[in-house]
């Protein structure tokens, strides 16, 4: 299975979402990383079917998927960042009702739904009312609904908001299951999402790549160091002012910064490895001092 973006570009007005993206995808995992209004959704919507591209095509093996139309949805699972259920349903009856939507013949649905459902770890609350069901519960089923068709073809966006770091945990591993046989494409902001599972990740900024490539190149792409040092508590907010500040702890002695620069901030700072959530804030985040740093998480 392949899909080829060719010059993929999605305006809105005069406002560009998407800008000439080129890029080709096999069976794997993808990272699609950035902050929000990073146009991720909008590419996301596009490989769907969902948004017509203003210019430019997507090729599933050598085929336009625009073309193509219900061959290519056969082959398609997607979970947006919101979907739709009926609260009184429950979990077992919203599967069917969906898979029916999809077109999958009785037999094969409940084959699906039986599989699926201990699969996503919902097998207590099978019979659970969709209404009940936590945040991270309700996101399991999405994902159960974006595989009810077995797809080729798996499409995620932020999968994991609501998710508490355990069930992030169980989706990383549920992904790399999944991704042995298929192309598995998901966009998030948090970086612990993909640092392990993804063949590849693309950083996305105002609808450009900025880089791509795998954890380890994406790391080593940076052209500043990361150093660790420990400041006066009353000198911590000069460095977050000065400095990109990835991570900073108070302990007895003062504050432990991590700071991203070329420059030695401190005489006795140490130099740390890099890590990806160094990289998402070298490429995307301010110093934190400066307003918008909200934007940034980690």
């Amino acid at each position: 299975m392949k899909l080829e973006l060719c010059d993929l570009t999605k305006k809105f007005g005069d406002f560009t979402a998407v800008d000439h993206i080129n890029l080709t995808m096999e069976n794997g995992v993808y990272g699609l990383l950035g902050v929000n209004g990073a146009g991720k959704t909008t590419l996301m919507r596009m490989l769907c079917t969902l948004l017509t591209p203003t210019s430019g095509r997507v090729f599933c093996d050598g085929k336009d998927i625009f073309q193509m139309g219900g061959e290519y949805r056969k082959l398609l699972g997607y979970l947006p960042q919101d979907f739709g259920f009926y609260p009184e349903f429950s979990v077992k009856d919203y599967l069917l009702y969906i898979a029916a939507i999809k077109g999958l013949r009785p037999a094969f649905a409940k084959q699906r739904v039986r599989a699926l459902i201990p699969q996503v770890g919902l097998a207590k609350a099978a019979n659970k009312k969709m209404r009940k069901l936590s945040g991270g519960m309700k996101r399991r089923v999405g994902i159960a609904q974006a595989m009810l068709n077995d797809p080729k073809i798996l499409i995620l966006d932020e999968p994991t908001a609501g998710l508490d770091p355990s069930e992030r945990i169980r989706f990383r591993n549920l992904i790399s299951e999944l991704a042995a046989e298929r192309l598995v494409l998901l966009s998030t902001h948090i970086v612990s999402d993909i640092a392990y599972i993804a063949t590849e990740i693309w950083l996305m900024k105002d609808g450009k790549l900025m880089h791509r490539g795998t954890a380890d190149e994406i790391v080593g792409s940076m052209d500043e160091a990361v150093w660790e040092c420990l400041v006066p508590k009353e000198a911590a907010a000069d460095f977050a002012g000065k400095y990109k500040i990835s991570n900073m702890r108070t302990d007895a002695n003062g504050v432990v910064l991590r700071i991203i620069s070329q420059e030695r901030p401190t005489p006795d700072a140490r130099r740390q490895e890099a890590s990806l959530e160094d990289v998402f804030l070298y490429y995307f985040g301010k110093k934190a001092g400066r307003a918008g740093n909200e934007d940034v998480t980690i």
